[in-house]
C-alpha cells in the first residue's frame, strides 16, 4: 500500500513533529494572541496587536481614545458650554453695572479674575476630550492646574483680605496694609505664578507625549503619558493646597457680622469644593484601567467646581443687581 504523511494542520494550528518520524506530526492550537510565522510554531503578537485573518502576521488593534462623538464626551461638553454661557452672561452684567455698590463691594478686580478662572475651567473640558498629541498633552499639563489656581488664588486673596480687615478692626482704626485693588491683584498674581513655576518644572522634567497604553491584553488606548498613574495629581497638588487654605480662612471668618456676608458664600464654595474633590480623587484612583472614564470624570469634576464657585460667589450679587436694584445702594 502507498504511504502518506499526516494531513495538513488548520490555519489556527501549528505542526509539532514526532521525533524520528519526519512524516508524522501532532496539530497543536495557537492561543488567541499568537500568529504562525512558520508551520512549526506560533509566536505571541506584540502588545496592541492581534493575529491577522490568515494567522501569518499581526495587525494593530485600532487605538481607543475619548472622542468628541462619544456620549460621555458630549455630555461633558454640553455641561461646559452651559457654564461658559453662564460665565459670559455674568461677566457682561458685571461690566454693565461696574460702578454700582454691589459690584464695587465684591472687589471688582478679583471678581473678574475669578470669572476668568471659572471660564478657563469650563474650556478645559474641550481640551481634555481632544485626541492626545504632544501639544494637547502639554496644554493639559499646564491647564488643569492653571485654571484652578486662578480661581482659588482670587478666592484666597478675598478671604485673606476680609480676615485682615476685621482682625485689624478689633485692634486699631488704622487701615490694614495691602488691601487696595492693586495690592490684591499683585498678591493673586504671585499665587498663580507659583502654579506656573510648578507646571514649567513638570514640563521640563517630564516632556508631554501621547503613548499607547495596554490596561489589558486586548486593549490599545491612546493616552497622554501623564494620564497613567498619578502624574496628573502633580498639577492638582498646588490647587488642592489653595483649597485647603481657603477652607481654613472660611472657617476663621465664619463669625464675621451677617451684614458682611461674602465670607458666608466663600465658606459654602469651599465646603462644597472639598466634597467634590474628595469624590474625584477616589474615582480617579479607582479608574486606572480605563483612561477614558478617568478623563471624563476629570472633565465633570472641573466643571462642577467651576459651577459651585459661579453659583455661590455670583448668584447673590446677580439677584440684587437684576431682581432687587433698590438694594444696590451704598
Amino acid at each position: 500500500p502507498t504511504s502518506v504523511c499526516n494531513s495538513k494542520c488548520g490555519h489556527r494550528q501549528y505542526m509539532e513533529p514526532i521525533p524520528g518520524d519526519p512524516c508524522c506530526w501532532h496539530c497543536k492550537d495557537c492561543t488567541t494572541y499568537e500568529y504562525r510565522p512558520v508551520d512549526t510554531k506560533c509566536v505571541e503578537c506584540p502588545s496592541g496587536t492581534v493575529p491577522g485573518a490568515n494567522m501569518t502576521y499581526c495587525m494593530e488593534i485600532p487605538p481607543v481614545y475619548l472622542r468628541y462623538t462619544d456620549a460621555i464626551a458630549l455630555a461633558a461638553m454640553a455641561f461646559a458650554s452651559l457654564g461658559i454661557l453662564a460665565t459670559t452672561t455674568t461677566a457682561v452684567i458685571f461690566l454693565k453695572h461696574n460702578d454700582t455698590p454691589v459690584v464695587k463691594a465684591s472687589g471688582r478686580e478679583l471678581s473678574f479674575v475669578l470669572l476668568l478662572g471659572i471660564f478657563l475651567c469650563y474650556t478645559m473640558t474641550f481640551l481634555l476630550v481632544s485626541k492626545p498629541t504632544k501639544y494637547v498633552c502639554g496644554s493639559q499639563t499646564v491647564g488643569i492646574g492653571f485654571c484652578f489656581s486662578v480661581c482659588y488664588s482670587a478666592i484666597l486673596t478675598k478671604t485673606n483680605r476680609i480676615s485682615r480687615i476685621f482682625r485689624a478692626g478689633k485692634r486699631t482704626v488704622k487701615r490694614p496694609k495691602f488691601i487696595s485693588p492693586e495690592s490684591q491683584l499683585i498678591i493673586c498674581a504671585s499665587l498663580v505664578a507659583c502654579q506656573i513655576i510648578v507646571s514649567l518644572i513638570w514640563l521640563l522634567t517630564s516632556p508631554p507625549k501621547a503613548i499607547s497604553f495596554y490596561a489589558r491584553r486586548e486593549d490599545h488606548q491612546l493616552v497622554c503619558e501623564a494620564a497613567i498613574g498619578f502624574a496628573y495629581m502633580i498639577g492638582f497638588s498646588y490647587p488642592i493646597f489653595l483649597v485647603l487654605v481657603c477652607t481654613i480662612y472660611a472657617v476663621i471668618t465664619r463669625k464675621i457680622p451677617e451684614a458682611f456676608n461674602e465670607s458666608k458664600y466663600i465658606g459654602f464654595t469651599m465646603y462644597t469644593t472639598c466634597i467634590i474633590w474628595a469624590a474625584f480623587v477616589v474615582i480617579y484612583l479607582s479608574t486606572s484601567h480605563n483612561i477614558q472614564v478617568r478623563i471624563a470624570t476629570m472633565c465633570f469634576s472641573i466643571s462642577l467646581s467651576a459651577t459651585v464657585a459661579l453659583i455661590c460667589m455670583f448668584t447673590p450679587k446677580l439677584y440684587i443687581i437684576i431682581m432687587r436694584p433698590e438694594r444696590n445702594v451704598r
